[in-house]
C-alpha cells in the first residue's frame, strides 16, 4: 500500500531538479520521450549540459546517430523546467521533419515560422511574432531576415542545425553567419553538425566562436597559432581547448547497440520515344532563350530548374506546367496584377518543393512591369510556341520511363524476396501530375488496390477513406492527434505497413516519416540536391530496418547530362550503395545542396553538345575532389575523435544510470498514481495501464484508457509531463502532513538489502527535507534521516529504499526529533553543500583557464603584428648594407626609419591593448562570479515514527 508519505515523497523526487553535473538531469526527459534510446545520445545531451557556465555546446555525432534526439533530450529537459523560450534554425527543407519528430517524440508543441504566418501575426497586433508558447522553427534565411527582433528576446536556448553552414562566419562576406551571430551573441546555442571541419582548421574557430566569442582570441590570433599545426604538442592543445565545447560520437563506437544494413543500387535504363525526345529538344531550346517573358526575372534560375525537373519528370508534368506559362503570359497581356502570383500558385500545386526551394534561392533581380509594343509581339509569339509544346505533351499518352518502372518494380521485388524483405516500395516523384499518372499506369498493369498516395494534401478519395477510417479506429486515443495533416500522415503510414505494396510520394513524404519496414525506394525522379536524395532513402535506410534496402534509379539513354550527373552522385557522392550512404566528408563539402543544383542547371542551360557537357562535369567533378579533401581526414581524427576505453565505458555507465533513474522513476509515479486516483481509475499492474473513469476537477485530459509503457497499446501515453500525471504530483506534493506511524513489512517484501535486514522488529523515527539552491545550477536534494529508538543511524539510502517495501498506515503519532536525528540532517545538508562549493570551484577554475587562454590568444594576436614589422625593418637594413647607391641607400634608411617609427606606435598601441584586455578580463571575471551566487532554502516534508517487521 502506498500511504500520503509515500506520494509526497514520491512527488518531490519525479518533480525536483538536478545539478548538470548529476546523471538523473534527463531522468525526465529520458521517461516522457516515445522513442528507444542508445548510450551515446544520453551521453551527447549530459555533455551539452555539463557546466551552468558553459554558453552552449557543438554536437558533431557522424550522420545518421541521432542528433536531432540528442537536441530534443536537450529541449524536453529545458522545457520540463520551465524554460519555454526556444529557437531552432535548420534548412528550410528539414523543418517539417523537425517539428513532427519533436512533437511525435518528445510531446513538445511546436511552431513553424514561415513569411506567411509571420505576417498574418504581426497584422493581427502581434509584437514580437517569434515569442510563441511553442518551440519555434524556421529556417536559416528567415532567421536572419529578422536578426533584429531576435536580438531581443531573451532566449533560453537556440539549436542550430547543419551548424556548418555557418562555419565560416568569421568572413566579412558570410551575411547570414555574421547576422546571426550578432543577433545571438548571448543566447545559449547547441549546434548540429556532423562535419565541423571541412577544408581549414579556421572552420572550427567559425564554429567555436558561434558558441563562445571567449573560447579563443580572435581570428587573426587563432590563425598565427594553429592555422598551421606542425607538432603533436600543438595538437594536444587545440584539442583540450576544444573538448569543453565539441563533442562526438563515431558510427564505428556504437556498432554494438546499433545494427547497420546495407544500400544495393539498381539502375534502370530507359530511351525516350521519337515524339518525347523533339517535347524534350524543344522545351529546352525554350529555356535557353536570352530572353523569357514567362519566367519572372527575379527568379529565372528556379523556375528554370523546376521546368527541367517536370520536363524530366513526365510529359503530363511539363504539359501541366506549358499551359501554366501561357495563361500568365495572357494575364500580362491583360494587364492582370495576380499574374505572378497565380502562375507561382499554379507551378507550386505540382511542383510542391517550390517554397522551400524559393525560400533558399536569393532572387536575381526585379521584374519589369511596362510592356513596350515589341514585347507585346513577343509574347503573343511565346503564347504560340508554349501552346504547341504542351499540345504535343499533351498528345504523348505512354512515358518510356513509366514504361520502364514496370520492369524496375518486378527487378526490385524479386531482389527483396531475395534479400526476405516484405514486397514494398516507395517510389518518389516530383510532381503531383506524375504521381496521378504512376496511379494509372500501376493500377492497369497489375497493382490496382495495392496504391496509396502521399502527397502536400492528400485530397484524394482514397486518402480521405484511409483517414476516416483511421480516425474511427484510433479514437479516444492519443494516436489520434487532432492535426489533420499529423494524423493524415499516420493513417498513410499506417495503410502501407499494413495493406499497400507500393506508396507513390511527393517530396513531402521525404521528411519526418520512418518506413523501415519497407527496404526498396524507387527514384522515379531524381533531385539534385544530394541532401534531398540522402533524406529521401534515409526514410527506409535508418536505424531500425532489418534489411537491406534496394534503391531505384532511373537514366535516360539518350541524355549525356542525365548520364554525367547519376555518375556525380553515385561514384563521388555514393549515395545509392554501402552501409551508410553518403559521407559526412560529402554532404558537408557542398555545404548547400542548392549551390550545387545550380551549378547543374548552368550545364544544362549552356552546354548543347555531349563534349561540352563532358567539360563542365569534368571541371565540376574536379572542383569537387577539391573541396572533399582528404588532407584535413588526419586533422579531424586528432582533433575530435575519441578512441580510448573511457568513452566506451562512460556511454555504458552513464546508460545504466539513466535507465535505473527510468526504472525508479516510473515506480513512483505508479504508485502515486494509483494512490491519488484510487478512487477514479481502475489499475492493472501487469501491464501497467489505467482505465480513467471520472476526470479531477480541474484537470485538462480524457477519460479512458491509459499505459505508461513506451509501446502502442490503443489508448492515452501516460507520462510524467502529462497534464494528469502533473496534477497529481502537485497535489501529493502540496499536502500538508501531521506525523504518523507506518509499519514497513520487510519479511514480505521480494527484494533484499544487507543494511535493512538487521533492523527487523526495530521502531524509530524518520524525517524528510526538502533542500533548494537557485542559482547558476538550480537543484533541490531530498535528505532522509532515520534514527531507531535504541540509537542506530540508519543511511539515508537504506532510509529511502523503505518506501520501496509493502507498508501500511497504522495511526497517528507524536513526535520529538532527536537532538542525534537534528544533527544527521545537518550533516547531509552540510555534505550537499561541501560538494557543490567543490563543483563551483571546478567550473570558475574552468571558467579562468578559458579567460587566461582568450588573454594570451590576444596578446600572441597583438605580437604577431610586432614581429612582421621587425622582420620589415631587419630585411631594409640589410638591403641597406647590400646597396653601393648612395640615394638609394638613405631613401632606404629612411623608409627603415619610417617603419621603426611605426613600430614604435604598435609598441604603444599593444601595451594599450594588452591592459584593455586584462580589464576586459576582469569585467567578464565579475561576470562569473555574479552568475555562480546563489540562494539556498530548506523545508522539512515531513517527520514520521516507524516500525519494520
Amino acid at each position: 500500500m502506498t500511504t500520503e508519505y509515500h506520494a509526497k515523497l514520491f512527488a518531490h523526487e519525479l518533480s525536483r531538479r538536478h545539478s548538470v553535473a548529476d546523471a538523473g538531469k534527463l531522468a525526465a526527459a529520458l521517461l516522457d520521450a516515445q522513442v528507444d534510446l542508445n548510450p551515446h545520445q544520453v551521453e551527447a545531451a549530459l555533455f551539452a549540459f555539463k557546466s551552468p557556465l558553459s554558453k552552449g555546446a557543438i554536437l558533431a555525432d557522424e550522420v545518421g546517430l541521432g542528433k536531432t534526439i540528442e537536441a530534443g533530450l536537450v529541449l524536453a529537459q529545458k522545457w520540463t523546467e520551465g524554460k519555454r523560450r526556444i529557437l531552432i534554425i535548420t534548412p528550410a527543407n528539414l523543418r517539417k521533419q523537425w517539428s513532427q519528430e519533436i512533437e511525435e517524440k518528445f510531446f513538445l508543441p511546436t511552431m513553424i515560422l514561415e513569411a506567411k504566418n509571420y505576417n498574418k501575426l504581426a497584422k493581427s497586433g502581434v509584437r514580437r511574432p517569434f515569442e510563441q508558447k511553442s518551440l519555434v522553427i524556421c529556417s536559416f534565411q528567415f532567421a536572419a531576415r529578422w536578426a533584429d527582433e531576435l536580438m531581443v528576446i531573451p532566449w533560453d536556448l537556440v539549436v542550430i542545425d547543419e551548424a556548418h553552414r555557418l562555419r565560416n562566419v568569421y568572413r566579412p562576406d558570410n551575411r547570414i553567419g555574421r547576422a546571426l551571430k550578432t543577433a545571438l551573441g548571448n543566447a545559449p546555442k547547441v549546434l548540429l553538425t556532423a562535419t565541423p571541419l571541412q577544408n581549414s582548421l579556421m572552420e572550427l574557430y567559425g564554429l567555436v566562436s558561434l558558441i563562445d566569442d571567449y573560447a579563443f582570441g580572435d581570428a587573426k590570433s587563432f590563425r598565427a597559432q594553429y592555422a598551421r599545426i606542425t607538432g603533436d604538442e600543438q595538437f594536444d592543445e587545440l584539442k583540450e581547448r576544444l573538448k569543453p565545447v565539441c563533442h562526438r560520437t563515431l558510427r564505428r563506437q556504437v556498432l554494438e547497440y546499433i545494427r547497420y544494413t546495407n544500400r544495393i543500387p539498381i539502375t534502370q535504363e530507359f530511351v525516350p520515344s521519337e515524339r518525347e525526345q523533339a517535347l524534350y529538344d524543344m522545351v529546352s531550346d525554350y529555356l535557353r532563350r536570352p530572353s523569357l517573358q514567362a519566367l519572372p526575372s527575379s527568379q529565372r534560375t528556379l523556375m528554370t530548374l523546376i521546368m527541367r525537373k517536370l520536363l524530366a519528370s513526365s510529359t503530363f508534368a511539363i504539359a501541366g506546367a506549358l499551359d501554366s506559362l501561357a495563361r500568365k503570359l495572357e494575364r500580362q497581356l491583360r494587364d492582370d496584377t495576380t499574374m505572378r502570383e497565380k502562375l507561382v500558385e499554379e507551378i507550386a500545386e505540382d511542383y510542391e518543393e517550390y517554397e522551400d526551394a524559393a525560400d533558399e534561392w536569393p532572387e536575381e533581380g526585379e521584374d519589369t512591369e511596362l510592356l513596350t509594343e515589341s514585347d507585346i509581339a513577343n509574347i503573343q509569339q511565346e503564347i504560340a510556341d508554349l501552346r504547341a509544346f504542351r499540345d504535343l505533351a499533351v498528345s504523348i499518352s505512354e512515358n518510356a520511363k513509366g514504361i520502364a518502372l514496370l520492369s524496375a518494380l518486378r527487378a526490385g521485388f524479386a531482389k527483396a524476396q531475395e534479400l526476405g524483405s516484405a514486397e514494398k516500395a516507395i517510389i518518389f516523384t516530383e510532381s503531383r501530375r506524375t504521381q496521378e499518372y504512376l496511379v494509372r499506369l500501376l493500377s492497369e498493369h497489375g497493382y490496382d488496390g495495392k496504391l496509396v498516395l502521399f502527397n502536400g494534401s492528400n485530397a484524394d478519395p482514397q486518402s480521405k477513406a484511409i483517414y476516416t477510417a483511421w480516425v474511427e479506429r484510433h479514437k479516444g486515443t492519443d494516436r489520434v492527434t487532432g492535426s489533420r495533416t499529423a494524423d493524415m500522415r499516420a493513417a498513410l503510414v499506417d495503410y502501407f505497413r499494413e495493406k499497400a505494396a507500393i506508396m507513390i510520394a511527393t517530396e513531402a513524404a521525404a521528411e519526418g516519416i520512418n518506413l523501415q519496414f519497407c527496404s526498396m525506394v524507387v527514384n522515379y525522379d531524381l533531385p539534385w540536391n544530394p541532401q534531398r536524395i540522402e533524406q529521401r532513402i534515409g526514410r527506409c535506410h535508418r536505424y531500425g530496418q532489418r534489411h537491406d534496402v534496394v534503391v531505384v534509379n532511373f537514366l535516360n539513354k539518350n541524355n549525356a547530362a542525365d548520364q554525367r550527373v547519376y555518375e556525380l552522385l553515385a561514384e563521388k557522392f555514393k549515395l545509392f550503395s554501402g552501409v551508410f550512404g553518403a559521407s559526412d566528408e560529402v554532404l558537408g563539402a557542398i555545404e548547400s545542396g542548392v549551390e550545387f543544383e545550380k551549378r547543374i542547371v548552368s550545364i544544362y542551360q549552356t552546354c548543347r553538345s555531349e563534349a561540352d557537357i563532358e567539360e563542365a562535369f569534368e571541371r565540376l567533378r574536379t572542383e569537387m575532389e577539391t573541396n572533399i579533401s582528404v588532407t584535413m581526414e588526419d586533422t579531424r581524427r586528432k582533433l575530435l575523435e575519441n578512441f580510448d576505453a573511457e568513452v566506451h565505458d562512460r556511454l555504458k555507465i552513464n546508460m545504466a544510470q539513466s535507465k535505473s533513474y527510468i526504472d525508479r522513476y516510473e515506480r513512483m509515479l505508479w504508485a502515486i498514481t494509483k494512490h491519488e486516483l484510487a478512487k477514479l481509475a481502475k489499475f492493472d499492474d501487469d501491464y501497467l495501464t489505467f482505465t480513467l473513469k471520472a476526470v479531477p476537477a480541474g484537470v485538462d485530459a480524457p477519460s479512458g484508457s491509459y499505459f505508461l509503457s513506451k509501446q502502442g497499446i490503443d489508448g492515452h501515453r501516460y507520462r510524467l509531463g502529462h497534464p494528469l500525471a502533473q496534477h497529481l504530483l502537485s497535489v501529493a506534493a502540496e499536502r500538508k502532513l501531521n506525523g504518523a506511524e507506518l509499519v514497513f513489512d520487510y519479511t514480505a517484501w521480494p527484494q533484499t538489502a544487507v543494511a535493512l535486514a538487521p533492523l527487523v522488529g526495530k521502531a524509530g523515527t524518520l524525517v524528510a527535507h526538502k533542500l533548494s539552491v537557485r542559482g547558476a545550477d538550480d537543484q533541490d536534494h531530498l535528505i532522509i534521516a532515520a534514527m531507531t529508538d535504541d540509537g542506530v543511524r540508519i543511511d539515508a539510502g537504506a532510509a529511502m529504499r523503505l518506501f520501496e517495501m509493502p507498508s501500511r498506515k497504522s495511526g497517528a503519532a507524536d513526535l520529538q526529533l532527536p537532538q542525534a536525528m537534528k544533527a544527521t540532517v545537518n550533516e547531509q545538508r552540510k555534505t550537499i553543500l561541501d560538494e557543490m562549493a567543490r563543483r563551483q570551484s571546478t567550473w570558475f577554475d574552468e571558467e579562468m583557464e578559458k579567460l587566461d587562454h582568450w588573454a594570451e590568444d590576444r596578446r600572441a594576436g597583438l605580437k604577431a603584428d610586432l614581429k612582421e614589422l621587425d622582420e620589415q625593418i631587419k630585411a631594409l637594413k640589410k638591403e641597406v648594407r647590400q646597396t653601393g647607391n648612395m640615394p638609394e641607400k638613405l631613401a632606404l634608411q629612411r623608409k627603415a626609419r619610417a617603419l621603426e617609427s611605426q613600430r614604435d606606435e604598435a609598441w604603444r598601441a599593444y601595451d594599450a591593448a594588452a591592459k584593455d584586455i586584462e580589464v576586459q578580463k576582469d569585467g567578464l571575471l565579475d561576470q562569473v562570479e555574479e552568475r555562480l551566487e546563489q540562494a539556498v532554502s530548506d523545508e522539512e516534508l515531513f517527520a514520521i515514527r516507524f516500525q519494520i517487521v
